[in-house]
């Protein structure tokens, strides 16, 4: 709902419908906010008017001259009125055509009223709707704020009360620090990530850098810090006016959202890691295609991300492998960003608690650099997550995938493989790092793991070792898996299973004789291979 109400409402009024309004002109803008109601008589009254009236007049100040007809009109066009409203028989029984034709040609709304109506009755009735109106539009406000601080008692963050303002103002909302670095932006449309589908219209870190700087498009509205001088503003909240008008409402509404956000940044100082997952969507909305090529270089640089020109981009996922805490996202994002910017690459450091990820777009000089960069960057985010408390002694290490180097064109691709093999990864042994583009058939294996069919696989081809180390000592199993991983070479299998020659062979000849097969075949080797890996993967009911 916007403030006040429209021409088209005011004429429907009873005060005005006793009066058999004809409209002469500016039809097309009915649909006009009235802000105000003014009646006058004087020829100079559009030097009292503000903008957003509707004038009610007899005609007595309208002049008898058509320059000073059209004059008169000019001059309330300039003013930018709602509508000039005349009744007639005092002054005239039909509108002069230099009044009618002045008002066409700047499609200012002009009605004549063929019965006489007291214009103190309309005053009163317009503004009682108008007053009516801002009082819904208020409680529309209060609404918002009990909304926005049930969010947050719910634990919603910040960033769901960024989305629900964008929601009642029907735009793009932004959270910037003082210094005018963009935090967190968010539209007005439904949560993508929620279930949503995203808006059509542009994203908002499309129209950041292009509206952010026109005044008369925007609300700003100062989050208070509790400092003196530049530390009494923490952060700053900014609605651009893409789809809708702002309104009065908006500010009201944006200024009770400030109260509530001041509290929050204060306490949990949580600015870094809002950032982060301002990144982490766009890197998110990037692997899911919602972003097109031609966009992302424009919306990395709002996000503070300079690669090299004509250098490859290197996408990075770090998945953790247990729930962090939401307090500890905060000091993860600000050590895994300490930590990577040893590396001395361009960095783009996203966060999604939501999903337990951490993605990271690093820009390159050539792919010649991509296995020391990836080596360092896969540290220097593990550094990070035990800096947290989110690895090292008693908590398993989170999996690090670096997908291929290239273009902003194959970043979308390779970001999303990157994702889906972290997932995949899970199951695997612990590495430093993984290289995506070798586990091609692990992530294969990982899509099919509640497929019946590949449960029965595993159980085809491996049902005698687990019932064998099932009712022993579990040592048949880790032995073909050794061997395998070693291609079959028993000095290597013997020497990092510290056995000797001897046991080893036995072993080997007790797994042949329990599978019924020979472990030199290259088609056993493969089938054997394909079902521990994909034993990795299965899901709890598919594992049986």
């Amino acid at each position: 709902m916007e403030n006040g109400i429209t021409v088209r409402q005011v004429l429907e009024l009873p005060a005005l419908r006793g009066g058999l309004p004809e409209v002469l002109a500016g039809a097309r803008q009915l649909e006009r906010r009235v802000r105000w109601v003014h009646a006058g008589e004087v020829p100079n009254i559009a030097s009292l008017l503000e903008g957003g009236e509707l004038l009610l007049s007899t005609g007595l100040g309208i002049g008898t001259r058509p320059a000073e007809q059209r004059a008169f009109v000019t001059r309330l066009v300039d003013r930018r009125i709602a509508a000039l409203v005349v009744e007639l028989g005092q002054r005239f029984t039909r509108l002069p055509d230099a009044i009618v034709q002045t008002a066409r040609g700047a499609d200012l709304p002009l009605v004549q009223l063929h019965r006489e109506v007291p214009f103190v009755t309309v005053t009163e009735q317009v503004h009682t709707e108008i007053v009516n109106s801002h009082y819904a539009l208020l409680r529309q406000a209060e609404e918002v704020h009990r909304r926005c601080t049930q969010a947050l008692l719910d634990g919603g963050g910040v960033a769901q009360v960024l989305r629900i303002l964008a929601g009642f103002a029907g735009n793009p909302v932004f959270l910037e620090s003082a210094t005018g670095r963009l935090l967190y932006a968010v539209g007005p449309g439904p949560d993508p990530y929620e279930g949503g589908e995203p808006a059509a219209t542009p994203g908002p870190l499309q129209v950041w850098e292009g509206l952010r700087g026109e005044p008369g498009n925007a609300v700003r509205v100062d989050i208070p810090g509790g400092g003196r001088g530049p530390a009494q503003v923490r952060a700053r909240l900014v609605l651009l006016a893409v789809d809708a008008p702002l309104q009065p409402v908006h500010r009201a509404a944006a200024e009770r959202a400030a109260g509530i956000l001041a509290v929050v940044l204060m306490q949990a100082r949580q600015e870094e890691e809002l950032a982060a997952r301002g990144r982490g969507d766009f890197l998110t909305d990037l692997a899911a295609g919602r972003i097109a090529v031609e966009d992302a270089p424009g919306q990395a640089r709002v996000l503070g991300f300079e690669p090299r020109r004509d250098g490859p981009l290197l996408p990075v996922v770090m998945r953790l492998a247990e729930p962090a805490p939401s307090g500890n996202w905060a000091l993860l994002v600000r050590a895994a960003g300490e930590e990577l910017a040893a590396v001395g690459v361009p960095v783009l450091l996203g966060a999604r608690p939501v999903e337990g990820r951490v993605l990271v777009l690093l820009g390159l000089r050539g792919e010649a650099e991509r296995q020391a960069v990836a080596t360092r960057a896969a540290a220097a985010l593990r550094a990070g997550a035990e800096r947290a408390g989110l690895a090292g002694s008693g908590v398993r290490p989170p999996v690090v995938v670096v997908g291929g180097a290239g273009g902003w064109a194959a970043v979308s691709a390779g970001l999303r493989h990157a994702v889906e093999t972290a997932a995949a990864a899970e199951g695997l042994p612990s590495r430093p790092w993984y290289d995506a583009r070798r586990l091609e058939i692990d992530l294969l294996l990982w899509r099919l793991r509640d497929d019946a069919q590949l449960a029965a696989f595993v159980d085809r081809a491996l049902a005698p070792l687990l019932a064998h180390d099932a009712g022993a000592r579990a040592v048949l199993l880790p032995t073909l898996e050794t061997y395998l991983a070693h291609a079959g070479r028993k000095a290597e299998t013997a020497r990092e299973l510290h056995l000797n020659r001897q046991t080893l062979y036995k072993r080997l000849a007790r797994i042949s004789e329990l599978l019924g097969t020979d472990l030199d075949d290259p088609q056993t080797v493969l089938a054997l291979t394909l079902a521990l890996r994909a034993r990795r993967h299965l899901s709890p009911h598919g594992a049986g």
